[in-house]
C-alpha cells in the first residue's frame, strides 16, 4: 500500500523572514485599558497582530480550497463575526450595524496586515448593548407575561436585522416570554420562573464581563477560518490545551466534545465507549441548556456560555453524577428540554472495541443466524505501536478475530453496524476493508497541490467472503464512509440505513509557535483542511456521503443535517476512477428485490408504520416558521410532539432491570437490517 502522508513543510517557506506589520489606527480610538480588564475596553495583545497575519498567510496559500482572501471573503467574515455575538438579533441596533458596515469590504486587507482592531471594536459595542438589555430584565419580569395572548416567536434564527428599536425590544421580550413559558409548562411557579431567568442572565452578564482579549481574538479568528470550511478553526492556547486533553481521552467526564453554536453548547462528537455514548440518549447536534451536579436541586443554565467554561462545569471525577437538560438536535427553540443523568467515568480504549452478537432471524419459515459486529470507531493504539507492542489495539485486528469466531459458530451472514461511528484512523478503515476483499485500492486522497495518493489493501487474505451487509446512519462519517463506500463500489455487500454524514476532508493541526520565534507568550494552533477523500470510483465522500442501497426512514434530510448543512462546506466533486475489480456479490437486480420486500413491510409492519408516523410529524414541525407563545396552544403542540417522538424511538431503552434481549427488540433498524440480510442470503443461497 502506498502510504498516505500529509506534509505541511511548505508552510514553513512562507514565514521565513516573517515580519509582523503593526496595526493601523483603531476604528474609534477605543483602545484605552489593560488587556485583562474586561470591565474596561479590551485591546489585542501584541502577539495577536503577528498571529492574525500568519493565519491569513497560511489560509491564503495552503488551505485545500484555494479561496482568495478578497472583498467577497471579507463580507463573509463580517457577517459571521457580527452574528457570532448576536445570533437572535436582539442586541445590535441599526445604527450599530451602519457603523460596522463601512468595514465590510476592508477586513481582507486588515487581516493580511495583522490588524484585528475591528474585532475588539465590535465586542465593545456588543458589551454596551448587552448591558443595556441586562438592566431591562427586572422591569420586564415585574410586568409579567400574558400567556393567553396569541403571540409567536420565530422558529429559526432571524435572517435579517430589525430596522427599529421597538422591533428589537419586542423580539427581546418575546424571547424572554418563550423561556418563561417553557418553565411554566414544566410546572414552575411564576416566582421560580422569574428567579431562574434573572439568575440565568446574571451568570451570562458575569461571563461577558470576564471576557478577555484571547476570547475576542479566538472568536474573530474562528469567524475568519470558518469562511474557508467548517473544519478549519483556530484554537487559543487554553483551547488547544483542552483539545489535546480531549484527544488523549485521559480526562474523567461524560465522553463528549462540545462547541458553541447560536448561544447553545452543542455536542460535536459523542466519544465511543464513554458514558454519553453508552447512555444511548445523547447525539451529535444535541444542545445543553442546563447542568446540575450530584445533589443539586436546581440546574445552572448555560445558554450563552463559553465552551471552555461549560466544559469545566460538566467535567468531574470518576463515578460522580452530572445531570443535563438537553434539547434534541431536531427540537425547536420552544421545546421543553429532557433531563438526562450520567455517571462520569474515564474513557478506556477497550470500551471502544468492536463487539459481536449473534441474532437469530426467521425469514419465510427458515431461521438464519446473523453475526452482528458493532464498531463504534476506527481505533488504533498508535502509542503502543510506537513502543513496539505487537498486540496493540486495532479495529482490524479485533474484527478479524471476531470474524473467525463467527465463522466457527457457523453464522449465515455478517452485518457490520457503523451507526454513530464518526470515523477515526484511515489506516484502520483501509485494513478493515481488506478483510472482505482479496486485494485492491480502498480510498483516494487528493492533496492541496493536486497530487493523489491511493490507499490499498495491504493484505491479500480474505478473512470473510460470505454474505455481508453494512448498516449506517446520519452520524456515520469520515473513515466509516471510506469503508462503506469501498464495500459498495466493490459490490461486496448491501448498504442499509440512512445517508451518511458526508465528511470527506482531512485536517492537520499546526502549532503557530513553530513560525513566530521569541514570542513572550504561548501562541495558539490552527486546524487546517489540507486534503480530500475520494472513493475508488472517483466520487468524493464530501458533502454527499454514501447513499444506502436500502434507505431507512429518517427525520433528517442530507441538506439539513450532516456536512451539507454546514456553512461553507467544501463541495462534492469527482476525480478519475482507480482500477479495481468488482466482486459482484450484490447487483442491481438483488437490491431492487430487497427494496420491494422492504417497501411492502413499510406498509404492513406496525412498528415501521409508527416509526414513519413519528418521523413525518417531526418533519412537519421542523417546517414551522413560528412557535406559539399561547400557553394552551403550546401545551397541545408539545403533548402531540412527545407522543409522536415516543413512536419513533429506535434504540434508547435503559430502564433498570431491562435485559439485553429486550433492548435489542427495541432497535427497529437492527431488526430490519438483519431481516434484509436474511432475505439476501435466501435469494443468493
Amino acid at each position: 500500500m502506498k502510504k498516505i502522508i500529509l506534509i505541511i513543510i511548505p508552510i514553513a517557506l512562507l514565514v521565513l523572514g516573517f515580519v509582523a506589520i503593526e496595526p493601523t489606527t483603531p476604528l474609534h480610538n477605543l483602545i484605552t485599558q489593560t488587556t485583562n480588564d474586561s470591565t474596561g475596553v479590551l485591546k489585542p495583545k501584541p502577539e495577536h497582530y503577528k498571529e492574525a497575519a500568519l493565519i491569513a498567510a497560511i489560509l491564503n496559500q495552503h488551505h485545500y480550497s484555494k479561496v482568495k482572501i478578497d472583498d467577497s471573503l471579507s463580507s463573509a467574515i463580517f457577517e459571521e463575526y457580527v452574528n457570532s455575538y448576536d445570533s437572535y438579533h436582539i442586541y445590535f441596533t441599526q445604527e450599530d450595524l451602519n457603523s460596522f458596515e463601512k468595514y465590510r469590504y476592508q477586513l481582507d486587507d486588515l487581516l493580511l496586515n495583522g490588524d484585528v482592531n475591528f474585532a475588539f471594536d465590535v465586542f465593545k459595542v456588543f458589551r454596551e448593548r448587552f448591558n443595556e438589555r441586562m438592566r431591562a430584565i427586572p422591569g420586564i419580569l415585574k410586568t409579567g407575561f400574558d400567556f393567553t395572548k396569541d403571540e409567536y416567536i420565530e422558529a429559526d434564527l432571524p435572517k435579517t436585522w430589525y430596522a427599529t428599536q421597538p422591533e428589537i425590544d419586542d423580539a427581546w421580550r418575546k424571547l424572554l416570554k418563550s423561556q418563561a413559558l417553557n418553565m411554566k409548562l414544566a410546572g414552575k411557579e411564576t416566582e421560580d420562573i422569574n428567579k431562574t431567568i434573572q439568575d440565568r442572565y446574571d451568570r451570562y452578564e458575569k461571563l461577558i464581563s470576564q471576557y478577555n482579549s484571547e476570547d475576542v481574538f479566538q472568536l474573530y479568528m474562528n469567524s475568519f477560518a470558518g469562511t474557508f470550511d467548517p473544519h478549519t478553526s483556530y484554537f487559543s492556547p487554553i483551547s488547544a490545551e483542552n483539545f489535546e486533553i480531549d484527544m488523549s481521552l485521559s480526562l474523567e467526564g461524560i465522553g463528549a466534545r462540545l462547541y458553541s453554536k447560536d448561544d447553545y453548547i452543542t455536542f460535536s462528537e459523542i466519544i465511543p465507549g464513554g458514558p454519553a455514548f453508552k447512555s444511548k440518549k445523547l447525539f451529535e447536534g444535541d444542545r445543553i441548556v442546563g447542568v446540575a451536579q450530584e445533589g443539586d436541586t436546581s440546574f445552572v443554565n448555560i445558554i450563552g456560555w463559553r465552551t471552555d467554561d461549560a466544559v469545566q462545569l460538566i467535567r468531574g471525577p470518576k463515578d460522580s453524577k452530572v445531570s443535563l437538560q438537553i434539547l434534541d438536535a431536531e427540537a425547536t427553540i420552544g421545546a421543553i428540554p429532557k433531563e438526562i443523568t450520567i455517571v462520569r467515568d474515564k474513557i478506556k480504549l477497550e470500551e471502544q472495541a468492536a463487539t459481536k452478537e449473534i441474532v437469530p432471524v426467521t425469514y419465510k419459515n427458515n431461521q438464519y443466524n446473523i453475526g452482528v459486529i458493532n464498531i463504534p470507531s476506527f481505533y488504533r493504539n498508535f502509542e503502543a505501536q510506537r513502543q513496539g507492542d505487537e498486540n496493540f489495539e486495532s479495529t482490524q485486528r479485533d474484527v478479524k478475530r471476531i470474524l473467525n469466531e463467527l465463522k466457527a459458530e457457523n453464522v449465515d451472514g455478517v452485518l457490520i453496524d457503523l451507526r454513530r461511528n464518526g470515523g477515526g484512523s484511515l489506516q484502520e478503515a483501509i485494513e478493515l476493508t481488506g478483510l472482505f476483499i482479496p486485494d485492491g485500492p480502498v480510498v483516494q486522497v487528493k492533496n492541496a497541490d493536486g497530487s493523489i495518493d491511493v490507499g490499498t489493501d495491504p493484505d491479500p487474505e480474505t478473512v470473510y467472503d460470505g454474505p455481508l451487509a453494512v448498516m449506517v446512519d446520519r452520524f456515520s462519517a469520515s473513515a466509516s464512509e471510506i469503508f462503506t463506500g469501498a464495500i459498495q463500489d466493490y459490490k461486496r455487500g448491501v448498504i442499509i440505513g440512512e445517508q451518511t454524514f458526508g465528511k470527506g476532508t482531512v485536517q492537520n493541526l499546526i502549532a503557530l509557535d513553530r513560525f513566530i520565534q521569541n514570542s513572550d507568550e504561548k501562541l495558539g494552533q490552527l486546524k487546517l483542511t489540507l486534503a480530500k477523500y475520494y472513493r475508488i470510483n472517483g466520487s468524493s465522500t464530501q458533502h454527499l456521503g454514501v447513499s444506502p442501497d436500502i434507505a431507512f426512514p429518517s427525520p433528517f434530510s442530507a441538506e439539513e443535517y450532516g456536512e451539507s448543512a454546514q456553512a461553507n462546506a467544501l463541495p462534492w466533486d469527482q476525480i478519475r476512477s482507480t482500477v479495481y475489480q468488482t466482486m459482484n456479490q450484490v447487483d442491481e437486480k438483488l437490491i431492487d428485490r430487497l427494496n420491494i420486500s422492504y417497501s411492502q413491510r413499510l406498509k404492513t409492519n406496525k412498528e415501521l408504520q409508527e416509526l414513519i408516523e413519528g418521523i413525518e410529524y417531526i418533519k412537519e414541525n421542523k417546517g414551522k416558521d413560528q412557535i406559539s407563545l399561547n400557553e394552551e396552544v403550546r401545551k397541545e403542540e408539545l403533548e402531540e410532539e412527545e407522543a409522536k417522538r415516543e413512536k419513533m424511538k429506535i434504540s434508547d431503552s435503559d430502564e433498570e432491570g431491562e435485559g439485553e434481549s429486550e433492548k435489542k427488540d427495541d432497535d427497529i433498524y437492527l431488526k430490519e437490517g438483519t431481516l434484509i440480510l436474511a432475505e439476501m442470503i435466501a435469494n443468493v443461497g
